[in-house]
């Protein structure tokens, strides 16, 4: 449960009535978007007020007349996805900061310049939004924000979306060590166990991150794997 003195409020008015909780704002956002998210880790108490600043509790009457509970886990979900988050102004720069990262990071991870193959540097993305001077929404969900994004940033970036099939070999000196952090940068669709210990795999990768992806086999095999590239995904 977040503390009390990093919480905001989201407010919900209806029927005549206001109805205030206590939230985490970014745990909010996520909520509101369908993420699978704990309500206690959404909420900052377990009180619904009507004014929260003062500490005025909402009641039960207004409740069922709004809700038809006063159970706190039933009311408290429909105030957050349907009512509005009140954020400070640091707050609410703080949270653009970051879902801005988060759009760059994704774009720089999963797509790549179709004049060459290769991913954009972080770089290059954040000085083409601001060039088409994209507006991040902090409430907005980060699937919708970088598709809103990307189509910003198409008449100034070449982009496209993609992903690439690699088999990998890993020889058997190394290959029950490298497996689990294999496993855990890409996405496995084919493996087998060779007689002599040695293991083979198709997997599948963001395009933009095939440079890591081979630094990271090269690591685990001590420079003795084989990898080659199948056909791209787009």
């Amino acid at each position: 449960m977040i503390p009390l003195d990093q919480a905001v409020v989201a407010r919900l008015e209806s029927h005549g009535e206001r109805f205030e909780l206590l939230v985490d704002p970014d745990q909010a956002s996520r909520f509101r978007h369908g993420e699978e998210v704990d309500l206690e880790d959404v909420v900052a108490s377990l009180f619904v007020f009507e004014n929260a600043s003062r500490a005025e509790r909402a009641s039960e009457e207004a409740l069922k007349k709004v809700f038809h509970s006063t159970v706190f886990e039933e009311v408290a979900p429909q105030i957050i996805r349907k009512g509005e988050i009140q954020l400070t102004a640091d707050q609410r720069r703080q949270m653009i900061a970051e879902k801005r990262r988060q759009v760059v990071t994704f774009i720089a991870r999963n797509a790549v310049n179709p004049q060459t193959g290769l991913p954009h540097p972080a770089k290059r993305i954040e000085m083409a939004m601001e060039e088409a001077r994209v507006a991040i929404d902090p409430t907005r969900h980060l699937d919708v924000l970088v598709k809103e994004t990307v189509k910003a940033l198409r008449p100034i970036l070449p982009i496209r979306f993609e992903e690439l099939r690699l088999a990998v070999r890993i020889p058997p000196d190394n290959a029950a060590r490298a497996y689990a952090d294999i496993a855990a940068a890409a996405t496995i669709e084919q493996e087998e166990w060779q007689k002599d210990g040695s293991w083979i795999c198709v997997v599948r990768i963001p395009a933009g991150i095939q440079d890591d992806f081979y630094a990271l086999v090269n690591r685990l095999s001590k420079g003795d794997a084989d990898v080659k590239k199948l056909k791209q995904i787009y």
